[in-house]
């Protein structure tokens, strides 16, 4: 991986041309920004088609160019035909579905279920083909349209999670989150599952800022919302913003 990010970087600036990356995953934006400091000669961005998405693609932009990146990023509606006779779908079934037409996870992005649809973020290249091939997911015969990026607008749903904990670590915080006891957490730290703000944290005693952005692989993800004042017990009270 930091291989072909090298080579992306090094075409970047030797052509005076943008260059992207697949879609990362967090554990490959974490390791892109873990050698950030060698590209001193490029800029970096990186972009998933929707502010907060978590898949992402990278652009190594040469500094002589001035310019936002065009991401190559196409934005698909799933809506089934026929409402009365659609099932309930869910993240992992639109994933298979996507996947069982033979592409790479690579070339897709983040999937956004609603209640009688889901929007889901593509490499441009590939975006007629899924319009053409997507046709059922499980029993539901679906349609798959494409839709303007610039006219996508998204609104996560959260629900406020308020509580006090016995100090500001990131494994007070995750329990506090899911519901779960400490110690059947450090499991997921110690597992490298955890990111904070983008970045691997491995360690239990870690101390997130306000407004950073936790996100636990195959849990989910909570915005640390804020702090303020001690119980008589001398324990913190915190606000988080847990994404449903």
């Amino acid at each position: 991986m930091e291989k072909r990010f090298l080579d992306l970087g090094r075409m970047a600036y030797q052509r005076g041309i943008v260059t992207y990356t697949d879609f990362l995953n967090l554990n490959e934006q974490n390791i892109l920004y873990g050698i950030r400091p060698e590209f001193s000669y490029l800029t970096i961005e990186s972009f998933g088609g929707y502010e907060m998405a978590e898949r992402q693609m990278a652009a190594f932009v040469p500094d002589a160019l001035l310019f936002c990146p065009e991401y190559p990023i196409a934005c698909i509606r799933i809506a089934p035909l026929g409402k009365k006779f659609a099932e309930s779908l869910n993240h992992r079934d639109y994933l298979g579905a996507i996947l069982n037409l033979g592409l790479d996870r690579t070339k897709t992005g983040d999937i956004l279920v609603e209640e009688e649809q889901a929007h889901l973020f593509c490499q441009e290249k590939i975006a007629d083909f899924i319009c053409e091939n997507l046709t059922r997911i499980r029993h539901t015969a679906v349609m798959a349209q494409h839709v303007e990026i610039k006219n996508f607008s998204y609104e996560p749903k959260v629900q406020e999670v308020k509580g006090t904990i016995a100090s500001l670590r990131l494994d007070s915080l995750l329990s506090l989150a899911f519901g779960a006891s400490r110690s059947s957490l450090v499991g997921l730290i110690e597992g490298g599952k955890v990111f904070v703000g983008g970045k691997l944290v491995t360690s239990n005693g870690y101390q997130p800022k306000e407004g950073d952005l936790v996100s636990v692989r195959g849990m989910g993800r909570f915005r640390f919302q804020s702090s303020g004042g001690k119980s008589k017990k001398g324990r913190s009270y915190v606000t988080l913003l847990k994404y449903i």
